[in-house]
């Protein structure tokens, strides 16, 4: 199930030049609680695996898998995030683009060009590129959506731990009805975004 379209945005800047292309993203925009997570990924060139795409459209099974493939064999990946409290300071729209120039920024080696997933590129520093809808048309996008996912998932499973009142491994902090149901018996925890909350 290798997707070599995947490549086609790359290769047309590698036609330009650049030489080391990342591909960013995040995961956790919607969710009622916890941080947002980036990823930035350079892959070598022309890498592939089954069923790499859009976080979204893998199972859970395959982002783990999936994830251990790239980690071990990008040219670099990093993962950041922006916390609950950043969030609720300066909106979610900006606290995403923070946490994927973060991830940028914690490469080892610096891209000549980034690939933003989305068509906003607001806050990001350095030679980039929105690419909208690139998570299912850019490999290195969909690697870093894959890292972004499965980072926010572990992280929220831990989380389950902490505050097992909320249910959190199953909801992953998104408002679903068992969620709300959850903050209407116990009230918010500390990683619940307040600004998320004022509708409630």
């Amino acid at each position: 199930m290798k997707r070599p379209e995947f490549w086609l945005i790359e290769e047309g800047y590698f036609a330009q030049g650049y030489q080391l292309i990342c591909g960013v993203d995040e995961a956790g925009v919607g969710p009622l609680a916890g941080p947002v997570y980036a990823a930035a990924v350079i892959l070598p060139r022309g890498w592939d695996a089954p069923y790499l795409n859009d976080s979204k459209k893998v199972t859970e099974k395959r982002r783990e898998v999936l994830y251990e493939q790239i980690t071990q064999e990008a040219v670099d990946w990093a993962i950041s995030w922006a916390n609950e409290e950043e969030i609720d300071q300066i909106n979610i729209l900006n606290a995403r683009m923070l946490a994927m120039d973060r991830a940028i920024h914690k490469l080892t080696m610096e891209p000549d060009l980034a690939l933003i997933d989305g068509h906003w590129n607001r806050g990001i520093h350095g030679p980039n590129q929105p690419i909208v809808g690139g998570d299912g048309r850019s490999a290195s996008i969909a690697a870093a959506s894959i890292l972004a996912k499965v980072s926010r998932d572990r992280f929220m499973r831990s989380m389950a731990v902490q505050y097992p009142q909320y249910a959190f491994e199953q909801h992953k902090g998104y408002p679903t009805k068992l969620h709300y149901a959850r903050l209407r018996e116990y009230g918010p925890c500390p990683i619940h975004r307040q600004s998320f909350l004022k509708k409630l």
